[in-house]
């Protein structure tokens, strides 16, 4: 009995009423038109009324706090009303649970950190460009697994494949011109890398996406012997060549002077990558272009998440409607009482 009683006490507090979610929320409305009812009565009864004309002596009627319990019975049917409404209007507590089922893929990176990619066609330079919109990629991504694999003249696996993404973002903020002291361009062997980190992969799904603006020149691996090697492992491989061919500006003196040099990016090399590896060739001269095409990649590879949503609901307004019960029981007990003025009703 206590138990009921504070749950009944608990469940008129206003905490509890805005805890609710409404399965009816509009039926709330009519919550304060209850005490309008009320007025339209009181109005138009006194309009009907039968007046009776009495002479009353100034001071001989007694005035008594007593009377105002003649509305007792108006405020125990409102507040009836009230409770009905807000049962109607099924007051819950929602509990969703959201399980994701499904397969992500296999994602890396590999990214040329050479010294031409001080170059600065792509502003600011062309791997900071790189580095930003591979940042984007990143984030666009949902239960996939991301490496990370950086090449000059040598090739380290950075970043083993994790969904840990705020490492990931850690490891390509920190890429740098320089961190790899052997100077020079192995696509091959980068690709090689690739291959030996994806290739035990239990994916169904294995992508490459390698970003570079030169042609080979160092590395024992020939580049499409390794993207040969990675399409038998089941590598998927995507190229994006970078920068423009030509003479493009490599940086400013602090005279102003701009210092340009000549650059070629191997095409052909990079096409026969993608095309060994079942993947496609882009190219990307300016930032916006960079972007696009990590874009239609994005599209291109998506991994099969399935969300199942579990959703358990609770109705509380049983004791809205218990509330509504007794006052109106109250109200009918009260109508027989002298609280009732007999010659109003």
């Amino acid at each position: 009995m206590p138990d009921l009683l504070t749950a009944a006490l608990d469940s008129v507090r206003y905490a509890t009423l805005a805890s609710y979610s409404w399965e009816q929320p509009r039926l709330l409305l009519l919550v304060p038109l209850v005490p309008l009812l009320f007025v339209l009565r009181w109005a138009l009864s006194r309009r009907r009324r039968s007046k009776l004309g009495v002479a009353f002596v100034a001071g001989q009627v007694p005035r008594d706090w007593s009377t105002v319990l003649r509305f007792l019975p108006q405020v125990v049917l409102a507040l009836s009303l009230g409770f009905g409404i807000v049962a109607l209007a099924r007051p819950q507590r929602v509990d969703e649970r959201v399980v994701q089922t499904g397969e992500g893929i296999d994602i890396l990176l590999v990214l040329d950190v050479s010294g031409s990619m001080e170059l600065q066609d792509l502003r600011p330079n062309r791997l900071e460009a790189a580095k930003r919109v591979a940042l984007e990629f990143l984030n666009g991504r949902r239960g996939d697994r991301v490496g990370l694999v950086v090449f000059a003249g040598d090739a380290y696996s950075l970043a083993p494949l994790t969904t840990d993404y705020d490492l990931l973002r850690e490891n390509l903020e920190s890429l740098r011109l320089g961190m790899i002291p052997n100077d020079g361009t192995a696509i091959g062997t980068a690709l090689g890398v690739a291959t030996n980190r994806l290739r035990d992969s239990p994916s169904r799904t294995k992508v490459c996406i390698l970003l570079s603006d030169g042609e080979n020149t160092a590395g024992s691996l020939d580049p499409l012997t390794s993207a040969q090697l990675a399409h038998a492992y089941g590598l998927k491989l995507y190229t994006i060549g970078l920068g423009q061919d030509g003479t493009v500006p490599y940086f400013t003196e602090a005279s102003g002077q701009t210092r340009f040099v000549e650059t070629r990016l191997d095409e052909t090399t990079m096409r026969q990558i993608a095309q060994a590896g079942e993947g496609r060739f882009f190219r990307a001269t300016d930032n916006a272009g960079l972007r696009q095409i990590f874009q239609q990649i994005n599209r291109y590879e998506k991994s099969e998440i399935k969300q199942t949503r579990y959703r358990n609901t609770q109705d509380y307004y049983r004791l809205y409607l218990f509330w509504c019960l007794g006052l109106w029981l109250l109200w009918l007990a009260l109508k027989n009482t002298f609280l009732t003025n007999a010659l109003e009703d």
